[in-house]
């Protein structure tokens, strides 16, 4: 099954695929799908409202199934925020380190055990013909106030998943996709399709 991915973010596309060629899917990237290079402007209230407006509007351009992940981090004590504007975080679109400084920032005066925060990811499959599937996958843990790794990428070396005492930058990337948001929300689409005979 070929399925254009919306995404541009090839850490994304690279977690995307790891997961999804087990399922027999083939992820064909914007540019090798002859996708013109706009912008899908990311004005949603929620990860579904953007998730579901990226892959409509890129499946509208190439016709083709197309899959997208709308995909942010909830921190409990700053009221789910950076939530959809995770990637904008600090002002300036996937600067990690800027938005990293920030988030540290603004949990100094926040006790370790009132870090808690999760990984979200909606995953977005839209047809030609009008058919929608979504599935969402969360991945529980919490913030430290210093980064460590080098894996992964936004703000992966801060955060630390429920039974771990290791970043998920410190995690290789088959552990990662074992436990991460991106890899709940596939297992969950994956049972969606199976559910539709797909």
């Amino acid at each position: 099954m070929r399925i254009i991915a919306a995404t541009k973010n090839k850490h994304k596309i690279e977690e995307i695929e790891a997961i999804t060629k087990e399922f027999g899917m083939e992820i064909i990237s914007r540019a090798a799908a002859g996708v013109p290079d706009i912008e899908i402007e990311e004005d949603g209230d929620t990860f579904e409202e953007n998730s579901e407006k990226k892959a409509r509007g890129i499946m509208e351009l190439c016709d083709e199934i197309t899959i997208a992940d709308d995909s942010g981090l909830m921190v409990d004590a700053l009221g789910g925020a950076p939530g959809v504007i995770s990637a904008r975080f600090a002002g300036e679109e996937g600067n990690d380190t800027k938005n990293n400084d920030k988030l540290i920032a603004l949990l100094s005066d926040v006790a370790p055990e009132n870090r808690t925060a999760r990984f979200v990811s909606v995953i977005t499959m839209v047809y030609p013909n009008g058919r929608k599937i979504v599935a969402r996958g969360e991945c529980e843990g919490h913030m430290i106030d210093q980064p460590k790794g080098s894996n992964g990428f936004g703000y992966d070396p801060l955060f630390v998943p429920v039974g771990y005492d290791r970043t998920f930058a410190e995690l290789s990337g088959t552990e990662k996709n074992q436990i991460s948001h991106r890899a709940i929300a596939l297992q969950n689409l994956r049972k969606k399709l199976m559910e539709e005979g797909i």
